[in-house]
């Protein structure tokens, strides 16, 4: 996995750079993630890696699937790929433009998965602690989990904050267990 992922940066970084030159950060965004989606199909994956066609026929192949959704910037990127034999990358490329994207804009998604459901004024103190605490925007998605007996579980990017009760009790019962 490291691998692709070395291979697939400085493709990233390629389109990173031409989407912030061009202020389209959000449309090669969800482009390139159309592509990433588009390449996950099984028979995709299939004719991705098949010998049988050259690589401007596979990058024909995915423009025509996605049809009137890339603009000529992406198809040419598109076309770079396939010459270089990299399709099969553009998962990895979409991964790490989002994480450029989010670097750039100074955001950080945050999943946060509660026992019940959150009102707004309670969001919106969540919100303003963790742009503090992590000091950046928040895009904040909440999830419920019935299997929490109360309380809210945070991820933020490689950041864990358990504030649940399984989770204190469960610190509680390894401070017992010295």
């Amino acid at each position: 996995m490291a691998e692709l992922n070395t291979l697939a940066r400085p493709y990233a970084k390629a389109a990173f750079e031409v989407a912030a030159d061009s202020s389209d950060l959000d449309g090669w965004s969800s482009r390139l993630g159309l592509l990433a989606r588009v390449t996950q199909d099984s028979s995709i994956n299939e004719l991705l890696t098949s010998p049988s066609l050259t690589g401007t026929q596979k990058a024909s192949v995915m423009r025509d699937i996605c049809g009137d959704d890339l603009d000529t910037s992406i198809e040419n990127f598109l076309f770079i790929l396939s010459e270089n034999q990299r399709l099969q990358l553009l998962t990895q490329i979409s991964e790490q433009f989002e994480v450029m994207k989010a670097n750039h804009e100074k955001a950080v998604d945050v999943d946060i998965m509660a026992a019940q459901e959150l009102e707004n004024d309670q969001l919106s103190k969540l919100n303003n602690v963790l742009e503090k605490k992590l000091g950046r925007k928040i895009n904040m998605q909440v999830r419920l989990d019935k299997n929490l007996l109360g309380g809210v579980v945070i991820r933020a990017g490689d950041t864990i904050i358990d504030g649940s009760i399984r989770g204190r009790l469960t610190k509680l019962a390894d401070s017992l267990n010295i």
